[in-house]
């Protein structure tokens, strides 16, 4: 399907969420501090060090100059300039701790929320992933956690450094000429102003710029997992121009990001001018008309650039700040995200299955009020083989979901060994089901490591020993590199047929008492195929099976054909019984005969 070269209204809601309030995502990102409570509780201590060191080191600088230098004395400004020395080299001490630690703080922080957040990512449902796109997911770990790092790491302690070098000299400012200071003072409203004016505009267009990054980046996740379709399909071009569009709208939200930014620093720089301004005139009147010491003014005028300082620094790392609570809400959204379901808390743990299922009225809908499953009922005997027949969309693959617990029935029930899957503990169940899909997944890694994934205390022994039972080894074995073989990101190092030969082999090691084929053997040649027929009957042995085939010659052996139709069950018995009754079964099998026919002819 074309995809349209805007950007679509759900992608506009996407872009502007409602945000957490600051000061709960502050309160969030601090408890991710308490496991490093030691070294926070030092940083913060020598934060506080610097900068009262900072505003220290102007004050002496001035001292000395109204000090020994108005005196002339020589001594006194040796020692003046020795003592100067001596503080600038502890304050920078200080700077290299301060550093240092902060930078140890915000690793840990940032290791333990991705710890958790990937923790959590493997708590969601399926339901999940099918609304959140790959690359949305990718963001929240990569690009948002790291602007997280940033805020932890610089933004906190840079303007807790700047905010209390501004207290301390303003109590210098206050001993040394209150008037003066209280000029200096009534900044405040003017710098809280433009803070309420800019802080909302940066916050939303920061929210719209990270979140079109979001969309920047699942595009590039989806072109890639895609690329032999968009090739095939001479798609390049189109997605090409798709791209310079998500491209340029991220682009006009950073650039308009940085107008907002632009804007608001010389404001806050002309702002403490104009009052640096204001502090010498009225400081010289004082002087002329009412006999003020100079030396108090010329103390106080060498002090209040410190007391100003603090408001660049801060107004450069506001946006920084912004960034980073814009990634700290996006992380903790995720983290809030609940599973569609959770195990019940009476649940229990399944024994050892039997592997009796049973359907009883079950109706399932994905999405409320548009059911795909209606009202099933069938029981699948322990070690008998149920084969699902279907045109697509039938509810074949929706059933193999309910049986996994991915999703839950919406209405009636499904037994396993008498169990409502509902009241069963997920994990139990899962570790006595085995699954083999017609595109299964393979990690990176060699055939060995994936083989051993069901299973992970396997021996290599075992592992051959299950490849040998399936009359698979001589496979595995002929691989470049035995089961060392590395198969490559998502298995393309292998071949088709070679995955499903993996993935045969993994589910017989986990040894379950209930398997799942989802059109295992629909797309490997016919010698293959072969192999894993043979392969087939020794794994569904003694073991209650599901099977979805298209090719019907692989459930012709079934105990009971279910012959599905938007999602009700129309035809069911074994293949003879329901090639007698000439119905939907028997068309469907009259067509694969005819095919196969066919594409023997087309190979002789």
């Amino acid at each position: 399907m074309t995809k349209s070269l805007t950007i679509t209204r759900k992608d506009k809601e996407e872009a502007d969420p409602p945000p957490l309030e600051i000061l709960v995502l502050i309160k969030r990102l601090f408890k991710y501090t308490r496991p490093h409570a030691w070294i926070r509780n030092g940083l913060i201590m020598i934060t506080v060090v610097r900068a009262i060191q900072l505003a220290t080191i102007s004050w002496a600088f001035s001292a000395v100059i109204n000090g020994p230098i108005a005196r002339h004395d020589v001594r006194g400004l040796v020692l003046g300039s020795l003592g100067f020395l001596a503080l600038c080299v502890f304050t920078q001490m200080t700077m290299r701790f301060r550093s240092f630690w902060a930078l140890i703080l915000g690793e840990s922080v940032i290791r333990d929320l991705r710890r958790d957040v990937f923790a959590h990512l493997q708590t969601l449902t399926a339901a999940f992933y099918q609304r959140m796109k790959a690359g949305r997911v990718i963001n929240r770990m990569t690009s948002d956690v790291e602007a997280v790092r940033q805020g932890v790491q610089e933004v906190i302690f840079v303007c807790t450094v700047n905010g209390g070098q501004m207290v301390v000299a303003g109590i210098f400012l206050a001993f040394k000429d209150w008037v003066l200071f209280l000029i200096a003072l009534s900044i405040t409203p003017v710098i809280w102003y433009l803070n309420r004016v800019f802080r909302v505009r940066l916050s939303n267009s920061q929210r719209r710029a990270s979140e079109s990054f979001s969309r920047v980046t699942a595009t590039v996740a989806e072109s890639i997992d895609g690329i032999r379709v968009t090739q095939g399909f001479v798609r390049q071009e189109l997605n090409a121009e798709w791209f310079r569009h998500l491209v340029a709208d991220h682009s006009r939200y950073v650039l308009s990001m940085s107008r907002t930014n632009a804007t608001f620093l010389p404001l806050l720089e002309l702002s403490t001018q104009l009052f640096i301004g204001v502090l010498l005139i009225v400081g010289s009147y004082r002087v002329l008309v009412l006999n003020v010491p100079i030396d108090a003014v010329v103390q106080f005028l060498l002090m209040a650039p410190i007391f100003f300082e603090p408001v660049r620094v801060v107004g450069t790392q506001f946006q920084q700040g912004l960034s980073s609570l814009v990634g700290a809400e996006r992380v903790f959204r995720l983290l809030d995200e609940k599973p569609d379901w959770t195990d019940a808390p009476e649940a229990v743990e399944l024994p050892c299955l039997q592997g009796k299922v049973e359907f009883r009225d079950l109706s399932f809908s994905y999405l409320p009020g548009r059911p795909v499953l209606h009202n099933l009922s069938f029981i699948a005997e322990p070690g008998q083989t149920i084969a699902l027949v279907g045109h697509t969309g039938s509810g074949k693959s929706s059933i193999i979901n309910l049986l996994t617990k991915a999703y839950l029935p919406t209405e009636g029930e499904l037994l396993i060994d008498g169990h409502e899957i509902r009241c069963v503990q997920s994990a139990s169940l899962r570790s006595q089901l085995g699954i083999v899909q017609q595109q299964n997944f393979l990690f990176t890694g060699s055939v060995m490591e994936n083989i051993r994934f069901s299973k992970p205390g396997a021996s290599e022994a075992e592992i051959i020993e299950a490849a040998r039972s399936l009359d698979l080894l001589d496979l595995l074995e002929a691989l470049p590199e035995g089961f060392e073989t590395h198969v490559g990101e998502g298995g393309v190092g292998l071949s088709v047929g070679q995955r499903q030969v993996v993935c045969f082999t993994r589910a017989l090691l986990a040894n379950p008492r209930i398997l799942i084929l989802d059109e295992a053997t629909s797309s490997i040649d016919a010698v293959t195929e072969a192999r894993l027929q043979k392969a087939l009957g020794l794994l569904l042995k003694g073991r209650t099976s599901f099977v979805v085939a298209h090719r019907l010659s692989t459930i012709r052996q079934a105990d009971l054909i279910l012959v599905l139709d938007h999602g009700r069950i129309v035809e069911r018995g074994n293949h003879a019984e329901l090639t007698a009754q000439r119905g939907i079964y028997h068309r469907m099998h009259e067509q694969f005969v005819q095919n196969t026919t066919v594409r023997r002819g087309g190979e002789g």
